[in-house]
């Protein structure tokens, strides 16, 4: 059979089961996940990384204690094909490039690699006492900002003098003997040619690991302009998404721009529009609300929008950052919003504000299956529902073994630490035993279903329809048809596949009333 495109793609950090990616491998290699999968996403730790678990890369070498060439020979032998990451607008302090700026200065080659505050804004406000333009009101008032304060970070160069450089994201500096350290997440300046080369050389050395799917973390802080919002700039961030495609497709690519943004902006029909897949971000809160107030009224509306529109998406129910809560904004109504946060909350999740301002929400940290009330009923029907929802689905690790919050986890990684609730490291005595129970080896089962059905593919006919707590979700192609009834008050589905000729049930899943 040829392989599933739209088949089930695992998700987890390469050290979330075992200690490296050859508990991932052997977890995979077992009889019980055969056919379950044909993609898998691994996070980027699988690079070298200094901060954020994988997200500030210092280089894309495969870091050789969490991964390992044979590891992902041994992935390519079980006809699974790689998701990866690629960080297009920062790069770590402690990368070869701003290791060489910090050390040469204005004679480094990398000098414009990043981007100079001062040269960025020169004619655009004043210069301060500290030595960095303050930009004028005019300019301020139009950007969007990830931390208080400007986003420089002050990097001293050999001859003592301070350059700022532009710093979205983390920084920390401090001295140990006698010296000046620095830590951080430092923005490129793809205005420079040598960016465009590293992101070339990049992509190449992606595809070499088996990469099919490149998800582009943070590519939309990457274009800036004065007088823009620097984030979002519009055409500047389709004009360079446009760029790197033409690169990817050089190395059969195919990108996934990462972007959260409210459904009323209308940002992902924008991607869709442009030939480009897009996270189904509003799937994971869509569900709860379903199950919580019994119909499937917007999950069905929001699965005919998909398809009438064209919509190429990866969906989800969890993964390793929170529930997306901002998402849903337009799409429910704000006090169903909120009393769909409360309820997370309720069930022991931590909410995420915007950037860490109040009454902005953005997430709910915490594990699916908590998110669900820990129901074993209710964690199937869910992944059900993922499944026969238009796209390829993603599948986080934690949730296919029903994983529970982990508040010590949480606590352990101190303030600010909340999305450890949803992270826990699983030992390969922990599969063996999660691989016992029924609410995980069900999942497979219907993950098997999903991988291995010709009925699951882009050329589907999808079609989805709703009334009371009953939700219909249907697909047609090849020969073969795929039929989810599901009662969202009982939890209680019914999944078939018949042969499109004699009409013959061919697999059946059933949770009974």
């Amino acid at each position: 059979m040829a392989k599933n495109d739209l088949g089930a793609m695992l998700n987890a950090y390469p050290d979330s089961i075992g200690s490296n990616l050859d508990g991932v491998t052997a977890m995979l290699q077992r009889t019980e996940l055969k056919d379950a999968f044909t993609s898998f996403y691994i996070l980027p730790s699988l690079y070298h990384s200094d901060l954020d678990r994988g997200f500030c890369v210092v280089d894309y070498d495969l870091n050789q204690e969490l991964a390992k060439r044979e590891n992902l020979d041994a992935l390519q032998a079980l006809g699974i094909d790689l998701k990866l990451d690629f960080v297009l607008n920062h790069a770590s302090i402690q990368s070869p490039q701003f290791q060489d700026l910090l050390a040469k200065g204005e004679k480094s080659e990398y000098r414009d690699f990043f981007i100079d505050w001062n040269k960025f804004w020169e004619g655009c406000g004043e210069m301060t006492a500290d030595g960095y333009i303050q930009p004028a009101p005019e300019y301020l008032e139009k950007m969007f900002f990830r931390k208080p304060g400007l986003p420089i970070l002050m990097v001293q160069f050999p001859d003592g003098r301070e350059v700022p450089y532009w710093n979205t994201f983390y920084q920390k500096v401090w001295e140990e003997n006698g010296k000046r350290k620095y830590l951080g997440q430092m923005d490129l300046n793809i205005r420079s040619p040598k960016v465009w080369e590293f992101y070339e050389e990049t992509l190449a050395k992606l595809a070499s690991y088996g990469a099919k799917i490149i998800r582009l973390d943070a590519f939309a802080y990457a274009p800036k302009a004065p007088g823009k919002k620097n984030f979002m700039n519009d055409p500047e961030t389709w004009e360079v998404l446009e760029q790197v495609h033409t690169l990817a497709e050089k190395y059969g690519l195919k990108l996934l721009p990462e972007i959260h943004a409210s459904y009323g902006e209308g940002v992902y029909k924008v991607i869709a529009e442009k030939g480009y897949t897009t996270y189904d971000f509003f799937l994971p809160g869509l569900i709860i609300d379903a199950m919580e107030h019994k119909t499937g009224e917007y999950l069905a509306r929001w699965a005919n929008e998909l398809v009438e529109n064209g919509i190429s998406t990866v969906n989800m129910l969890g993964c390793h950052d929170g529930i997306p809560m901002l998402d849903l904004k337009g799409l429910l109504d704000d006090d169903r919003i909120q009393g769909l946060i409360d309820t997370l909350v309720a069930r022991g999740g931590y909410i995420k504000n915007l950037h860490g301002a109040k009454n902005m929400y953005y997430q709910v940290n915490a594990t699916y299956y908590s998110a669900l009330g820990e129901d074993d009923r209710k964690m199937l029907l869910a992944r059900a529902i993922q499944l026969f929802m238009p796209g390829k689905p993603q599948v986080w690790y934690l949730d296919l073994f029903a994983g529970k919050n982990d508040y010590a986890a949480m606590e352990r990684a101190g303030k600010d630490g909340h999305k450890e609730i949803n992270r826990t490291n699983l030992s390969a005595a922990d599969i063996e035993e999660g691989l016992k129970r029924d609410a995980v080896r069900n999942q497979l089962e219907l993950l098997r279903m999903r991988s291995t059905h010709r009925v699951f593919c882009p050329e589907a006919s999808i079609s989805a329809s709703a009334e009371g707590s009953r939700l219909i979700l249907r697909w047609e192609a090849e020969g073969e048809q795929a039929v989810l009834t599901a009662d969202l008050d009982d939890c209680s589905f019914t999944v078939s596949i018949r042969d499109h000729r004699t009409g013959e049930i061919t697999d059946q899943y059933v949770q009974q009333p």
